[in-house]
C-alpha cells in the first residue's frame, strides 16, 4: 500500500512532533514535503519495470569472455532503521550467447537499490535477474557497503565494510573462474601484471 503524498507529509509532520520539534518552524517548515520527495526518490525501484530497464537490449554476440564492469555506486536504504547503506558493486559475467548493453547493468543494480534492502538479498537479486534474462555462463556479484545503521548506532564502528558475494555457474563450480573474476575486480591484469 502506497500513501498519498498529502498522507505521507502528514506522517511525517507527526514524526517531527514525536521527535520534539515544531513542524512549523522555520526551515523545518518544508521538511515534510522534501522527505516525501527523497523518500519516493529513494524508493522508486519499486515501481520500476525489469523490462522497461532492459529495454530488449540483449545483443547476440559472439563473445565467450568474461565481462565485468566494477565500481558501480550503490546507494540503498536499510529496511531495518532506514538508513542509508553505500558502496561499490561490481557485477561480472561470462556469455553464452548474448551480451548486455553495458549500461543497463547498473540501472539493474539501481532498480534493486532503490528499495528497502538488506545488502545480501540486494546482492542476490541481481545475480538472479542477469542468470534469469541473460542466460549466461555463469554471474557473479560483488557489493562492498558501508552502513549507517552499524556506524552512527549500534556498533558505533565507522569506516566497516561489509562485502557480500553472489556466485552463479562456473563462477560457483570453478575455482580459477571466480579467481580470474577477482583479480580484474580488484584491478589487476590476468598474467599478474598490476594496472
Amino acid at each position: 500500500m502506497f500513501y498519498t503524498e498529502s498522507t505521507m507529509k502528514e506522517l511525517i509532520s507527526k514524526i517531527l512532533l514525536e521527535l520534539g520539534e515544531d513542524p512549523e518552524r522555520e526551515g523545518i517548515a518544508g521538511t515534510p514535503s522534501r522527505v516525501e520527495s527523497s523518500l519516493r526518490y529513494l524508493t522508486s525501484g519499486y515501481r520500476e519495470n525489469i523490462s522497461d530497464v532492459l529495454n530488449e537490449a540483449l545483443f547476440k554476440v559472439d563473445y565467450d569472455e568474461m565481462v565485468i564492469v566494477r565500481d558501480i555506486e550503490v546507494y540503498s536504504l536499510c529496511e531495518h532503521h532506514l538508513l542509508p547503506f553505500f558502496g561499490r558493486c561490481h557485477v561480472g559475467y561470462l556469455p553464452r550467447s548474448h551480451v548486455i548493453g553495458l549500461s543497463k547493468i547498473p540501472r539493474i543494480v539501481d532498480l534493486f537499490a532503490k528499495r528497502l534492502q538488506v545488502q545480501e538479498r540486494l546482492t542476490k537479486q541481481i545475480a538472479d535477474l542477469i542468470m534469469e534474462h541473460l542466460k549466461p555462463l555463469g554471474v557473479m556479484v560483488v557489493i562492498e557497503a558501508e552502513h549507517m545503521c552499524m556506524s552512527m548506532r549500534g556498533a558505533k564502528k565507522p569506516k566497516s565494510i561489509t562485502v557480500t558475494s553472489a556466485l552463479r555457474g562456473s563462477f560457483r563450480t570453478h575455482s580459477a573462474t571466480r579467481s580470474e573474476a577477482m583479480t580484474l575486480i580488484r584491478g589487476g591484469m590476468i598474467g599478474g601484471k598490476e594496472v
